[in-house]
């Protein structure tokens, strides 16, 4: 089951965290993986971990805000079989602290990117038999997050633009769906504790931990566990939705 094979995948923000364990798993049960990063030492990393097991993986350095370079990335792959568009950026701030020039920059990466990789991955797809798509919204595109505003309000725009483009290309044979996790103990956010509250790092990594009632963060490979079967052809009757993984946040805070 979850077999890839013969299917070219690709992968924004493979690099690290939850793009990183994608990349793996999507490798390991036999697709080519496209990784398409801004840091080419971070792909250059899933790559060796990829190819050490046998598996078959490409890094694109790219700047998914930059429609002009993710045009070439994908022209340069010819077939899409499946996009995960997983490539963001987090912001910390309310509605009156968050400048303008954060909210562009937020919108830059996070929709602009999303947008610009699904534009050239559907091109592609209308092609080629159709294919997956899946987007990386979040818990906060369903419930409040404080001090989230710009991010919340790129997440709310993913979950949008996946029903959209779920509901346009029905007809082409392209499934869309989205996951909509809760925090997640990546490198990323290790670092925002280390540089938001130094000295206090176990304390504030347990404190966060257990806002999800399940008591912990989720791992990089159980989202990656979810993102196989939903780009796989066991879910070929899946298209339009969106499922949070969050340790009961979303449903079970109260």
């Amino acid at each position: 089951m979850f077999e890839l094979t013969g299917k070219k995948a690709v992968v924004t923000g493979g690099g690290s965290g939850i793009g990183k364990a994608i990349s793996i798993v999507f490798a390991r049960q036999g697709a080519e993986v496209h990784v398409i990063e801004l840091s080419h030492e971070a792909a250059a990393q899933t790559l060796s971990e990829i190819e050490a097991n046998g598996g078959k993986a490409y890094s694109h350095t790219c700047d998914v805000s930059k429609q002009s370079q993710v045009r070439e990335v994908f022209k340069s792959i010819a077939q899409v079989d499946i996009l995960v568009n997983n490539a963001g950026i987090a912001h910390v701030g309310n509605l009156e602290n968050t400048s303008e020039e954060d909210l562009d920059r937020i919108y830059q990466v996070n929709v602009k990117g999303a947008y610009n990789c699904l534009q050239a991955a559907v091109a592609s797809m209308k092609q080629h038999s159709g294919g997956a798509i899946l987007n990386l919204a979040s818990i906060a595109s369903h419930v409040g997050i404080p001090d989230r505003f710009a991010y919340t309000m790129s997440k709310g725009a993913i979950h949008a633009m996946t029903m959209s483009v779920a509901k346009d290309y029905l007809g082409a044979h392209i499934r869309c769906n989205s996951i909509s996790p809760a925090r997640v103990h990546t490198p990323f956010v290790d670092g925002f504790i280390a540089k938001n509250y130094p000295g206090q790092e176990e304390e504030m990594f347990e404190k966060l931990s257990k806002t999800q009632p399940i008591g912990r963060m989720a791992k990089p490979e159980e989202v990656a566990a979810l993102a196989l079967y939903l780009c796989s052809d066991e879910a070929s009757f899946i298209t339009g939705c969106d499922y949070p993984i969050d340790g009961g946040f979303i449903t079970l805070n109260n």
